[in-house]
This record gives C-alpha cells, sequence and structure tokens, in this order.
C-alpha cells in the first residue's frame, strides 16, 4: 500500500510558491483551509516579499499564526508597485481577510451643494453619487458641520435652499425672508443678476476668501449711504455683521493652510483610534474618528498606510495631507493618491510650525477619543455578560439584531433593524425594508416581520452560508410577545437557521415601561427587576429600534405626499416636469394633454409627449 503525501502547508507549501515567481510587482492572497482570505498584500518585488514568509525565524506571533493557518495562495502581477498598492486597497475592501487592518465604517461624507440647473440656484446638503449639474464644496465631517455653515451661508449670502418644485409654486415670500435668511427669489424681491451676485459671494466663501467679500460689502454699504438708499445700507450692515459674527467663531481655523486633511494615530491595547480633521478654504470643516479593525498588526505605519487607502478608496484626496506617523513608502502613497485625483497629493510628518501643531491637536482628540471608547467598550461588556447571563445564552453575544416595524393602518409599511455588540451601536450596519409583499393585510405585523426576516436571513445566506463572516447574529430582540416570538421561530425554521437565540420583548399588563416581559419559543414569560441594569439595557435597545423603524416611516410617508404622477413617468426629470408644471398648472392636467399640447412645452419633444401621453394612460 501506498502512501499518499498529505498536501504541504504553511511555511512549506509557502516556499514551493517561491520557486515558481518572479521578481514583478504584484498582489498576493493567502488563503485558509475553506478557501477564506486570510491576508492581501502587496509587493514590489513578489518573489523576495513572499519568500520572507517561508522562513522559519523572525515573525510575529500574528504572521506566524498566518503562515501556520496559509493552505494555498494566490497571485496578480501589475506593471506598477502603485498598480499593486490601489489593487491591494481594492481587494482588501472587497473580501475583508481577517489578517488586515479594516476600515469599518466608511460612509461617504456629506457636501454642499450649489445646486445650479436653475436660473436661481439653490445651495443645499448632499451625499452621495456628485450626478446633479452644480458645483460641490466638501467632504465635511458630518451633517452637523454641513448645518452649521448653511445656516451661516442663509444668515449672510441670503441663498434659497427650497426645493424647485416648492419654489415655482410660492406667491408670497417664506418665514425664511422674514428673519432675514433668504432674499425671496420666488416672487420677485431680488433679480437674477442680483442673486446670482450673492451666489458668487457665497462660492468665494467657501473657497476661504470671506475677507475679501467683507470688504466689497463694506465699500457697498458705503456707497449706498452717500446715494441715501439707507434701507439697503442697512440691509448690507446687516450681512456684514454676520459675516463679522462667523468670523470669530472661525477664529481657530489655520491661517497658512487652504486645503489639507490632518489624519492622526493613536495605537493602545490592541486597539487604534484614526482621528481625521477636515481642512477647506483655510476653515475647518470638522473631524471623524475611525476605530479600524487591525487584525493583530503592531506596526503604526502599516495601519496608517492602510487606513489612507481605504478612507480615499472613493474620496478625492485634498492636495495635502498631514500625519502623526509615517508611512512605510511615503513616495509611494503620495504619487498613489496624486494618481487618484488626478493631480499632485503631498504626503507629510511635520515637525514644526502651524501643521506640526494641527497634526498634535489631532492626536491628542485621537487619544482621548480611544481612551472613552475603551472606557464605554469596557462597560458595554459587562452589560453583554450580564444579558447572557439573565437570558441563559450560550455565550456571550457579540452581535445583536434589534426588529421592528412601523405604519399607520398598514399604509407605508416599513421594517427598521438596528445593531449593537461590544463597542456599542453599529450604525453602519442598521437596515430599513420597505414592505413590499402584496399579499401582507395592511397593518399585519406578522406578515411584515416574515417578509424582513425572510430578506435579512436569505441574503445571508447566500453571502455567507458558512458563517465565516461577522454579519451573522448572536440574538434576536423582537419587539413583541409570545405570538410574535412563535412566528418569528417559524419564519427561522423555515430558512433553516432556528439555532439562533430570540428574545421577545412585550410590554407588561400596565403597559408601563420597566414591566416588560421576556417571551423564549417554547419558555415561560419572565421579568427582571425593576432596577436590573440589564432591564435598562434592553429597553435601550428596543428604543432605538422603534426610533429607527418611526423615522423610516415618517421619511416615506413624507415623500409618498410630495409625490407627483409625473416621477413615474420615464424621461421627464426635475427640468421637464417644472416645464411642464409651469405650462400646466397641476399634473392633472398634464395627465389630460393630448400629444399636440405637450410638444408646445419648451424640452418635450414629439417622442417624449406620445410616451407622457401613453403613460396616463396606460397603454
Amino acid at each position: 500500500m501506498t502512501d499518499i503525501a498529505a498536501k504541504p502547508t504553511g511555511r512549506e507549501l509557502i516556499a514551493d510558491y517561491v520557486k515558481t515567481l518572479d521578481s514583478s510587482p504584484g498582489v498576493y492572497r493567502m488563503l485558509g483551509s475553506k478557501g477564506e482570505v486570510l491576508y492581501v498584500g502587496k509587493a514590489r518585488n513578489l518573489k523576495a516579499r513572499v519568500s520572507n514568509y517561508a522562513r522559519g525565524h523572525g515573525h510575529t506571533g500574528r504572521i506566524a499564526r498566518m503562515i501556520r493557518e496559509t493552505h494555498s495562495m494566490m497571485f496578480l502581477t501589475t506593471r506598477t508597485e502603485t498598480e499593486a498598492l490601489l489593487l491591494e486597497q481594492n481587494l482588501i475592501k472587497q473580501l475583508k481577510p481577517r489578517y488586515n487592518v479594516l476600515l469599518r465604517d466608511d460612509k461617504s461624507f456629506p457636501n454642499i451643494l450649489v445646486a445650479k440647473s436653475h436660473p436661481f440656484p439653490q445651495i443645499k446638503k448632499h451625499r452621495g453619487a456628485k450626478s446633479e449639474k452644480g458645483d460641490y464644496y466638501g467632504p465635511f465631517a458630518g451633517a452637523g458641520a454641513v448645518n452649521r455653515t448653511l445656516n451661516q451661508l442663509q444668515r449672510v449670502f441670503l441663498l434659497r435652499n427650497c426645493t424647485d418644485a416648492v419654489f415655482e409654486s410660492r406667491t408670497r415670500p417664506c418665514l425664511l425672508y422674514q428673519i432675514k435668511r433668504c432674499s425671496a427669489p420666488c416672487v420677485g424681491r431680488i433679480s437674477e443678476p442680483d442673486y446670482n451676485a450673492l451666489v458668487q459671494d457665497a462660492e468665494l466663501f467657501l473657497k476661504g476668501r470671506s475677507t475679501k467679500i467683507q470688504a466689497d460689502l463694506a465699500a457697498e454699504m458705503a456707497d449706498a449711504a452717500e446715494a441715501m438708499e439707507y434701507e439697503r445700507a442697512a440691509a448690507l450692515r446687516d450681512r456684514i455683521k454676520a459675516l463679522t459674527a462667523v468670523q470669530s467663531v472661525q477664529a481657530i481655523n489655520p491661517r497658512h493652510i487652504s486645503e489639507a486633511d490632518i489624519v492622526a494615530l493613536h495605537m493602545d491595547a490592541g486597539q487604534a483610534c484614526v482621528q481625521v480633521f477636515f481642512i477647506r478654504g483655510n476653515q475647518s470643516w470638522g473631524n471623524r474618528d475611525f476605530y479600524p479593525r487591525l487584525g493583530g498588526v503592531e506596526s503604526p505605519d502599516e495601519v496608517m498606510q492602510a487606513f489612507l487607502m481605504q478612507f480615499y478608496d472613493n474620496k478625492v484626496p485634498p492636495r495635502m495631507v498631514l500625519l502623526s506617523h509615517g508611512v512605510e513608502d511615503m513616495d509611494l502613497m503620495a504619487e498613489a493618491l496624486s494618481e487618484k485625483a488626478g493631480r499632485k497629493v503631498v504626503l507629510g510628518v511635520p515637525q514644526r510650525g502651524e501643521k506640526a501643531e494641527l497634526v498634535e491637536n489631532a492626536l491628542r482628540n485621537a487619544r482621548e477619543s480611544l481612551a472613552r471608547r475603551m472606557s464605554e467598550g469596557a462597560a458595554q461588556m459587562k452589560l453583554l455578560e450580564a444579558l447572557a447571563e439573565a437570558f441563559d445564552l450560550p455565550s456571550v453575544p457579540q452581535r445583536i439584531e434589534i426588529y421592528d416595524n412601523s405604519h399607520i393602518m398598514g399604509t407605508n409599511a416599513v421594517g427598521g433593524m438596528v445593531v449593537t455588540g461590544p463597542e456599542g451601536w453599529i450604525k453602519s450596519q442598521y437596515r430599513k425594508f420597505n414592505i413590499k409583499g402584496t399579499e401582507i393585510t395592511p397593518g399585519d405585523d406578522f406578515g411584515m416581520m416574515k417578509e424582513v426576516l425572510t430578506r435579512r436571513f436569505a441574503r445571508l445566506l447566500k453571502e455567507d452560508p458558512d458563517r465565516q463572516g461577522d454579519a451573522w447574529p448572536d440574538l434576536l430582540l423582537i419587539d413583541g410577545g409570545a405570538g410574535q416570538v412563535s412566528a418569528v421561530h417559524e419564519i427561522m425554521a423555515d430558512l433553516g437557521v432556528e439555532d439562533i437565540p430570540m428574545i421577545g420583548v412585550a410590554k407588561g399588563q400596565d403597559r408601563d415601561h420597566g414591566k416588560e416581559e421576556f417571551h423564549r419559543f417554547g419558555g415561560r414569560p419572565f421579568a427582571l427587576r425593576m432596577n436590573d441594569p440589564v432591564l435598562y439595557f434592553v429597553q435601550r435597545m428596543r428604543d432605538e429600534a422603534h426610533r429607527w423603524a418611526i423615522g423610516t416611516h415618517r421619511a416615506k410617508r413624507a415623500k409618498a405626499v410630495s409625490a407627483s404622477p409625473l416621477d413615474e413617468v420615464p424621461g421627464v426629470g426635475a427640468s421637464r416636469k417644472r416645464a411642464l408644471l409651469a405650462h400646466f398648472g397641476s399634473a392633472k392636467a398634464v395627465s389630460r394633454a393630448g400629444v399636440t399640447d405637450l410638444t408646445a412645452v419648451d424640452g418635450i419633444s414629439e417622442a417624449l409627449a406620445q410616451k407622457i401621453y401613453d403613460h396616463f394612460r396606460g397603454e
């Protein structure tokens, strides 16, 4: 009997691969026993880089463990090391390997949009793809920073923020005009050239030219006073005062840096916090903190490099990026960011002066944020441990999903899912579900919950059937009693995932907050002591799910109220809809119009007129 040699793994396997590699730049993937990606790396020289893993000494505990778990490898060669760096980060973001640094909270940042599809441009907050015509200013750290800046712009430049539909329907000025936050172009209180001059000033302000604007306003006020146009002079005086107030608030802004991101990293006890401050137009547009998953990485330069490439994967880098820690190859990183931006990006670790002070400030914020997070995480972990004990769970849950529905008499029905874990609320994992089932009776909470859970777990089973990722919950929390829990158990059994524990939270007989009853499938209902921290914890989770579901429902209802039948007509966008409404007066009149009448509207071709005509007649 001949023994079949076992396939080599770990260091021996890697040594075999080294024999077939050349010195090209590229990207390599280390795979586990089930084909899962353990690590993605890039190399200037694949043969030299991978051969390091074949050595039997000199590795950290993390690297040694990763080598032992490697059962196969994959390689992709590139033309340059820059291409390898960009490809590496794309693969990391897509595959989420266990041993790589991962940026978990990577939501898009809001911008300010000066929309120019209308003769009187609108100024508003924008998030997402930059597909609308106009000028974009950003990014801002969050909605709060955008809202503060928009408020300043309205006070100083009196620009409209209403939608085009509201603008067209106004017959008298709105409240914003009364409180001197808008110049009321909707009813002709300002001419188009004068309004566009205000828009130009607002854009200069966003570019950091506020001093020039103030000087121009002062000169204009003096001319108005000399011409005895006292009402206009008073209005200009008020704008100057508002601009002065804005500048006094912005006294902490950098004087010599017009455009930069300040990126500071602090690591402690196997965790990391990265603070990013946004400087645009010599103004601070806020800051955000990030907590990347380290995967056992201990080197600050490796964490910083991975963060930068993942952070700028879907964002345009500014002209300058100031760092608290250098990366392995600063020139290569600067080249990669410059290639992405389409212009030169300067990357540096300042040692003195204003730049160094900005980095030190960001580093202090990173240090304090991580300390708070670690303190809160310790308290959160104690709550999760107490929750596992109170509900007799098999282990301490790392991911809890809480579900709730919201509707009014069955209309605009939505489902909501919120997620929490050892680090608190995981808001990037929150989900909204528009109830689509046509067979669900209006107000049928069981039917809505069935649709939500079926969609949620059918997708999980498709994307991660072996439960290798961290998207599978350890506990489901359902807003409801025994009937709801039984219905959910039946749904989960049909999906083949009935091993996930679930708890139903129902108000007690008096419907009082604090007298909740808890239900488990096949068990008797029970309650917790009134002062039990676990009870408060569960209440917070249930209330957060309720808040999320209600907010989603309100947004859907508001959208339905403002919807127009013209929104459903293919080929009719905002400008054509505005032209149709201006010509016919209402959507109902448009629906009754003939093809000839429709073609009389500017921008409506004969083919589109026929399409509109057919749409309203169901043809």
